[in-house]
């Protein structure tokens, strides 16, 4: 046994129950048809032999490949041709084969769309903002004949202007690539929500958007809402569909937590791995949106992520688990870009995933283990069921949102200490 092991196995983990809450239900039945049939109310041209750009985020929205699938269809209908442009920022390693890769982990490829994915970091500089920044557009995207965007709209970890995330971050950031994210980024974090707005804007005069497809999601990562913009509709109705989204946020219905463990980060989760509004940790200098946290630990990476950790900055706890699977120069990269260096730092690593939550009990400062408050969560996505020791439960204030669903239990863990929840 090992000194830290030592230290640590007289901290008990509490027994927890598994808790159901409830959130906005609000669901599109047939995606697919309402896409179709909005399409056509709009009233898309695209001409024969047209060459279009659809925008490729890295984000796994709901139903992305059914969407990516019509998109395509719906362009060859009209006798357009169209390409997949991987719009993501500097995620990805802020490399083309990281990007494409990255969407291929999202199951966005050619096969599943049938679409060529065109990627590439090269940029070309479009307008000049009013203070006299650069406004750079992917090559690619640029030269083609017309541009689809696509994206969810929601809020952002660090922008509180009226757009956030969503239609003009897709050309401030997502199309900007690796230089342009970074220029948006260049003014610092108290700076970056207006820079974005007015790159966005200065890109939106200049792009040929023939379209924006936004679409919004409930509590349960399930798609609530799907929109078709004209491209004179975009600066009025984004932020409309943002003040829908923001109605149907998911959150952790206790608001004073010891321990909260999270199982796994990753950036098709957030833009930050982990949405800092659910765990408690502002950044950008903000205030605390979301509940007091005393300690976080986090589990694991999310395939998806490509090694791109940053966010686990966070946390106060890893596992080795998750330290092994981080990539530390895509997750520079990103975070850099972004100015946070500060959540691309590796936390205290612990040898297992026991360990971590027995870490975060004597960090919480917590002694007396019958009051111990804690909360075990997939992801900041997935909140519809979540597991709490029995204080944490007995302090939910919104009993009517929240149903328990099991007795309380021991937390499994493996031989090797790896938790056995949400497998």
């Amino acid at each position: 046994m090992s000194k830290l092991e030592e230290m640590l196995k007289n901290y008990e983990i509490p027994k927890v129950c598994r808790v159901e809450q409830e959130f906005d239900r609000t669901v599109v039945e047939d995606p697919e048809q309402k896409l179709r049939m909005l399409w056509e109310q709009k009233q898309i041209l695209i001409r024969p032999g047209e060459r279009i750009a659809i925008t490729g985020g890295s984000r796994g929205i709901a139903c992305y490949q059914l969407i990516m699938k019509t998109l395509v269809e719906l362009v060859k209908n009209s006798g357009g041709i169209p390409f997949i442009v991987p719009a993501m920022g500097s995620h990805g390693g802020g490399t083309a084969e990281g990007q494409q890769r990255m969407l291929a982990n999202l199951g966005i490829t050619e096969e599943s769309t049938g679409a060529p994915i065109v990627s590439s970091m090269e940029v070309v500089e479009v307008a000049r903002t009013e203070l006299g920044l650069p406004v750079y557009i992917d090559k690619n995207a640029w030269e083609a004949d017309g541009i689809i965007l696509l994206n969810r709209i929601k809020t952002h970890t660090s922008i509180r202007e009226e757009y956030q995330s969503g239609l003009l971050k897709m050309m401030a950031i997502g199309l900007a690539k690796h230089k342009g994210a970074a220029m948006t980024h260049s003014l610092g974090t108290p700076n970056l929500g207006p820079n974005m707005v007015r790159v966005g804007k200065a890109a939106l005069e200049q792009l040929k958007v023939k379209a924006g497809v936004a679409v919004t999601e409930n509590g349960y990562e399930q798609l609530a809402d799907i929109f078709v913009l004209q491209k004179e509709e975009i600066l009025t109705r984004e932020p409309l569909i943002l003040k829908q989204a923001v109605r149907m946020l998911p959150r952790i219905y206790v608001d004073d937590i010891d321990c909260l463990i999270v199982c796994e980060q990753g950036k098709n989760i957030s833009g930050t791995g982990m949405d800092p509004a659910v765990i408690g940790r502002p950044i950008n200098r903000r205030p605390n949106d979301g509940p007091h946290v005393e300690t976080l630990g986090v589990l694991r990476l999310t395939p998806q992520s490509d090694g791109n950790a940053s966010g686990c900055g966070m946390a106060d706890f890893i596992s080795q688990g998750l330290r092994r699977a981080i990539n530390e120069e895509y997750t520079c990269v990103n975070s850099l870009t972004g100015m946070h260096p500060e959540i691309a730092a590796i936390p205290v690593t612990l040898e297992t995933e026991k360990l971590v939550f027995q870490g975060c009990i004597k960090a919480s400062g917590q002694i007396d283990g019958s009051r111990l408050k804690l909360a075990i969560i997939r992801n900041t996505n997935s909140l519809e069921e979540v597991y709490l020791s029995r204080p944490a439960f007995e302090s939910v204030k919104e009993k009517g949102r929240v149903r328990k669903v099991s007795d309380f239990m021991d937390i499994p863990f493996d031989d090797a200490g790896n938790l056995q929840l949400y497998l």
